[in-house]
């Protein structure tokens, strides 16, 4: 995983590829036809295309790689220092500005040659400064050879990096090769890196992650430092030494005292002091590692006092830890975390940023006026309040012990009414009025509607007893309908003429009401009387007098058809016996019934009558015999034979299709046909 920073760019072609890149796109997307019979500003603008976006494909591939690398002076000092050890600044610088160099270079071939191809007056002449121009691009092209082979050799180095970020809290693992770095790195991170018992198994840096304190943590494992100048270190060496240097991080200096790691105690000691003043403004842990072994109890005096020398600056904390046998290791790690969070916190409050804060905050603190001592007011009435106790049968009652007297939860309902703040403590319990159109609709009800009601039932009964809803006779009805009724009174025959008036009226209303109302297909309504039974049945009505009148009428028409159907027979069996080519069809069973047909003369014919009637083909008119009926067929197969290869309709298909069809003559050509053109 690439450090931040330094991620997502593309890979880099050689030379020869990205010729190969841009020409194949040239060709691909520009057009490839042109003729000398062309007008001379077509041609010109036809070959200026072609340099054009040759000089534009160079440009964009280029910008990319260009933009899409770091530039050492955006970086953090810290990953620019890395690049500066691993790649060498001054080379990563050249490589880049050869590339920016080429693509001014060619933007400048594609200007000049353009403005010499607006005079260009002839194909061959626009074609040949076409030439030149590409020419001269791919050349500038090739000189780039050993700057994008070392660019894609950076490039693929960077996608290996660990991603380092300079910024989150960091504790940096340093001391000699083989002291113990990597194991303890795999004990209190994720990360598995490579142990071995030999010195500089790691030759990079090594990145881990670990969380304390719902913080995330980063620890980095460096490669092992000798103790000699700063010019003679290795790459490896100069690694550690950058993170060393640029890293605001806590600093573990790892010491082995059993001297396993193949240096003596004073080396280990003197490379302490040596590399000392990069420790400069982080906190400092001496980690004695490997005490399963060698404690620093039993050292020597002389080793003793040379540790002492790094143990007397307050500054540097010792802490110690076995790998092997995993004692120390917690404390180790929460000796070191604790204190880069002291110090970032430190290093906050001694800022600039803390003083601007400060400066904008008050606290009021109150003067002390008098000598008189205020003490807390609590009322009388908090202090006279009795303390509650459930088995006091006097004292107060909680609404939980109300809820467990009458049942319980999930039976017992509160009464939100007791707590309502009323006038009256009597209308509590009032029944809320119903509101509707802002008015109460209690004041519309009638307390006396259920003696009107009753009252209005007996005059009812008492009508229908007098026949006052009886029907008119139908004579009498028929003459008020004619106009000849006699009336006793005029108020009688107005009242008689509204009535039919409106009978009138409801009667047209009633026609207008058919006449636009949907109409129901013939096939929509029930077809068979099982069906029609079972929906009468399912509405819970009984249909038994409706089948039964419906196979009375059934079994009458079926008599009436039979009556038919056998006087037909007999007419057509005197048919039958006066035609000698229909004998045959005297074996056909007389039940059977025969389906009336309709002839062309519109008079019905039996169907088996008409079975039986010889039928003409157009197609054998005029053959003698079977022999030259089938001579004529293949005679004229033979004859449609060549138009259905060229499938056509008929004699009369004289139509010609395209001759050139247009997905077969048209676009650009493909490799192999230019002799074709």
């Amino acid at each position: 995983m690439a450090s931040k920073g330094l991620k997502g760019i593309a890979p880099v072609p050689t030379a020869a590829d990205f010729l190969d890149i841009v020409l194949s796109k040239t060709q691909r997307k520009t057009p490839t036809v042109i003729h000398k019979n062309f007008k001379i500003s077509r041609i010109r603008n036809f070959y200026m295309r072609k340099v054009k976006f040759t000089q534009d494909s160079f440009d964009e591939k280029l910008g990319a790689i260009l933009s899409e690398f770091p530039i050492l002076d955006n970086l953090h000092p810290f990953l620019a220092s890395l690049m500066n050890v691993l790649y060498d600044k001054n080379h990563y610088k050249l490589a880049l500005g050869q590339l920016n160099t080429a693509r001014h270079l060619i933007d400048q071939v594609a200007k000049d040659y353009v403005r010499l191809l607006k005079f260009g007056d002839s194909l061959y002449r626009c074609k040949q400064l076409k030439k030149a121009a590409l020419g001269r691009m791919a050349t500038i092209m090739r000189r780039q050879k050993d700057a994008l082979a070392y660019l894609e050799q950076v490039r693929q180095h960077i996608a290996r990096l660990p991603a380092v970020d300079p910024n989150t809290r960091t504790l940096l693992i340093c001391g000699y090769p083989n002291v113990g770095k990597s194991s303890f790195i795999n004990k209190v991170t994720r990360a598995d890196v490579d142990v071995q018992p030999y010195a500089f198994t790691t030759k990079s840096l090594f990145v881990g992650h670990m969380d304390y304190k719902y913080l995330r943590w980063q620890v980095i494992d460096t490669p092992g430092i000798l103790d000699h100048p700063l010019e003679e270190m290795n790459t490896i060496e100069m690694q550690s030494i950058t993170a060393l240097a640029h890293l605001r991080s806590a600093v573990l200096y790892f010491m082995d005292l059993s001297e396993q790691c193949g240096y003596t105690i004073e080396a280990q000691v003197k490379l302490f002091h040596s590399i000392k003043p990069l420790f400069a403004g982080k906190p400092t842990l001496l980690v004695i590692n490997k005490i399963d072994v060698t404690r620093p109890e039993d050292l020597s005096e002389d080793n003793q006092a040379l540790l002492a020398t790094i143990t007397q600056d307050p500054t540097v904390h010792m802490v110690q830890l076995s790998c092997y046998s995993d004692e120390g290791v917690t404390a180790v790690k929460t000796a070191a975390c604790d204190a880069l969070l002291a110090h970032r916190v430190d290093s906050k409050l001694k800022g600039n940023k803390i003083n601007s804060i400060a400066n904008r905050i008050h606290v009021a603190v109150p003067k002390a006026r008098d000598d008189l001592v205020r003490e807390a007011f609590i009322p009388e009435a908090a202090k006279n309040r009795i303390r509650y106790d459930k088995d006091d049968p006097v004292g107060r009652r909680l609404e939980r012990d109300i809820e467990a007297e009458e049942g319980g939860a999930g039976v017992y309902n509160i009464n939100m009414k007791k707590n309502y703040l009323l006038a009256d403590e009597s209308w509590k319990e009032d029944v809320i009025p119903e509101i509707m159109d802002g008015k109460n609709v209690a004041d519309f009800i009638d307390p006396d509607i259920a003696e009107k009601l009753e009252a209005l039932e007996r005059e009812e009964e008492r009508l229908q007893a007098e026949g006052f809803y009886d029907s008119e006779p139908e004579s009498m009805a028929r003459q008020i309908n004619s106009g000849q009724a006699c009336f006793d009174s005029d108020d009688e025959r107005e009242a008689v003429e509204n009535v039919k008036q409106l009978r009138d009226k409801k009667v047209s209303q009633d026609k207008n009401k058919m006449k636009n109302r949907p109409v129901m297909p013939r096939t929509a309504g029930l077809r068979t009387l099982s069906e029609m039974s079972r929906k009468l049945t399912e509405a819970g009505l009984d249909p038994s007098r409706i089948e039964a009148r419906a196979e009375a009428i059934a079994k009458a028409r079926g008599v009436q058809r039979k009556r038919k159907r056998d006087e037909d027979a007999e007419g057509d069996m005197d048919v039958e016996q006066s035609s000698d080519w229909e004998d045959e069809a005297m074996n056909v069973d007389e039940d059977t019934p025969r389906k009336r047909l309709k002839s062309n003369a519109g008079k019905a014919t039996s169907a088996t009558a008409g079975a039986h009637a010889p039928k003409s083909r157009r197609q054998l008119a005029g053959m003698a015999n079977d022999e030259q009926t089938s001579k004529a067929v293949r005679l004229r197969n033979l004859g449609q034979r060549r138009r259905n290869m060229h499938a056509k309709a008929g004699e009369s298909d004289r139509a010609i299709r395209v001759k050139m069809p247009k997905h077969l003559f048209s676009g650009k050509r493909k490799a192999g046909k230019t002799d074709r053109r």
